[in-house]
């Protein structure tokens, strides 16, 4: 059986709320939108924590961010943790990663250089793209276009933007896997400025009997500067997005950090009286960077038609306001932890399909593995969507999100803010470790306004969405875990787990087996139930 080729593209800040398949077409994003009429589409994808780098450690390894070790902004992967592309270029891949990264934990940028699992003939991250402006043009890109105007008189072209580049290395890479070819530097890392790869010819080549590949297109946009053409941003220049009554969130009965983000966010006081919001720059690079997303998959229609699926996601969303919050962080909103979700298999389907079910970020890695018909190793903590993909639904799952801080290197955001948070069917539960939890019922409350925590007539739906956290978080070997989470102050019913079993690191198909400290022989696993979940 011939195996399949993947296309993973994704973008950074872009939630459900700014997509147009997903009830915002006056966003504009056809290209986008075109992948959902002919995949199947996730209503209720989750990421796996609202901020960059974690949210990619779920995605791109599979494994919780709290176990990766990559578990704020700027803090690496663990050396014992293997990502999607060591996954597939050991299974015969052709591998290739083309875009922002931010894994390396180094800075946001990057370091330039190609990791393990990917091929450096395309590895393109924001180091690279650095290494291609002059110190003017950098200057330019962070902090001198923050108007609409600024666009203008700049004059700012496709050929500008990182997205752009982006496209072009990534439509280079699907020709020459129609054509048979390689870059002429196929075995150097872009380390230094190159020439911009062509774009794809008219002429639809042979599809050569060759190995298959894996394809990872990461966009930078949305994400701020919001670098675009002007006439994307001119778009939007009078037009009011309405938050919902998430605008009008006073934040009473809330946690105590969500106040003082509140108190140190800009939010215009037009938003709060009005309860729209005006976002030319965000929303219009939002639209362009579809348009490079078109590019993209009119390529993969050119030259790997056949036998590719096609995936779209997003780390996370932006507040934009919502809940008088701006940007992401320590909170559990839908506005950034909702994610789009479409996977659109070789072919397509007719019309499209709509999944129901809770997923996340982190059933990507096993999904792909059984689609690929390789083994799915037992450190993965997802499970594979192939039965959604096929039409099935899962009304019992649950996914989690997380918060750690958001970055390494300063205190913003309120420094470690532990969260952890379950969603089970219309219901959020959110433990903020130290401040006041939070309960919504997303069905009563989509906007996430009235926190029932302390509300007798959800006490049953808290406590058993609480058990069904902790259980998670024990079974899941989460490293923060301990007897504080299940002591708060609404439950008194929860027996304090104080002292468990030993739970070995499960295989991940590369280390020996874990030796058992007392005994120094090789462990064969203990089955611990934890509240109902089993490890």
């Amino acid at each position: 059986m011939t195996r399949p080729n993947f296309v993973l593209i994704m973008t950074d800040t872009q939630a459900t709320n700014v997509v147009g398949a997903y009830g915002h077409p006056e966003l504009r994003t056809p290209n986008i939108d075109r992948l959902a009429a002919t995949g199947i589409k996730f209503e209720r994808a989750y990421t796996t924590c609202p901020v960059c780098t974690p949210a990619r450690a779920g995605l791109f390894t599979g494994i919780y961010p709290h176990t990766a070790g990559a578990w704020t902004n700027n803090l690496p992967l663990g050396d014992n943790i293997k990502t999607l592309g060591q996954r597939f270029y050991d299974a015969g891949y052709a591998t290739a990663y083309i875009g922002k990264w931010h894994l390396d934990g180094h800075d946001y940028f990057g370091t330039g250089i190609c990791p393990d699992g990917w091929d450096p003939a395309y590895w393109y991250d924001g180091a690279n793209y650095l290494a291609e402006l002059t110190e003017a043009e950098i200057t330019l890109w962070r902090s001198g276009l923050d108007t609409v105007e600024a666009l203008r008189q700049r004059h700012i072209q496709p050929e500008f933007t990182w997205a752009h580049r982006v496209s072009n290395r990534a439509i280079d890479f699907l020709q020459k896997r129609g054509t048979g070819g390689r870059p002429q530097d196929a075995d150097q890392p872009h380390c230094t400025s190159r020439p911009t790869p062509h774009e794809p010819s008219d002429a639809k080549p042979q599809l050569p009997a060759t190995e298959p590949f894996v394809l990872v297109v990461s966009y930078d946009e949305p994400h701020h500067p919001f670098t675009c053409p002007p006439e994307y941003a001119e778009q939007f220049v009078e037009y009011d997005y309405p938050l919902g009554p998430a605008a009008f969130d006073t934040l009473e009965g809330k946690p105590a950090h969500q106040r003082e983000w509140a108190a140190a966010s800009y939010v215009p006081p037009r938003v709060r009286e009005t309860g729209v919001t005006r976002q030319p720059l965000y929303f219009g690079c939002n639209s362009f960077v579809d348009a490079e997303i078109g590019r993209v998959l009119d390529a993969v229609h050119a030259y790997a038609p056949d036998n590719t699926w096609v995936i779209f996601t997003s780390d996370h969303g932006e507040l934009m306001g919502a809940h008088q919050l701006t940007g992401k962080g320590p909170a559990m909103y839908e506005e950034i932890t909702h994610i789009p979700l479409i996977i659109a298999p070789p072919g397509g389907v007719e019309g499209g399909a709509v999944n129901n079910t809770l997923v996340s970020h982190i059933d990507l890695l096993p999904t792909l593995l059984e689609l690929a018909g390789l083994d799915i190793p037992p450190i993965l903590e997802g499970e594979s969507l192939s039965p959604q993909l096929a039409g099935a639904e899962a009304p019992e799952k649950a996914v989690f999100v997380e918060f750690n801080r958001y970055e390494i290197e300063h205190d913003s955001w309120g420094g470690l803010q532990p969260v952890r948070c379950v969603i089970e069917g219309q219901h959020k539960l959110v433990l903020n470790l130290h401040s006041t939890d939070e309960l919504y019922d997303m069905q009563d409350d989509p906007a996430e306004v009235r926190n029932r925590i302390d509300d007798p007539a959800y006490a049953e739906i808290r406590d058993a969405l609480h058990d069904r956290l902790l259980a998670w978080m024990y079974a899941k070997r989460d490293p923060f875990r301990g007897a504080v989470w299940e002591r708060r102050p609404w439950r008194s019913t929860r027996r304090l787990q104080w002292r468990g079993e030993f739970r070995p690191r499960p295989a991940d198909g590369y280390a020996p087996q874990v030796r058992d400290y007392d005994t120094g022989l090789p462990t064969r696993g203990v089955s611990v139930e934890f509240g109902g979940a089993k490890r």
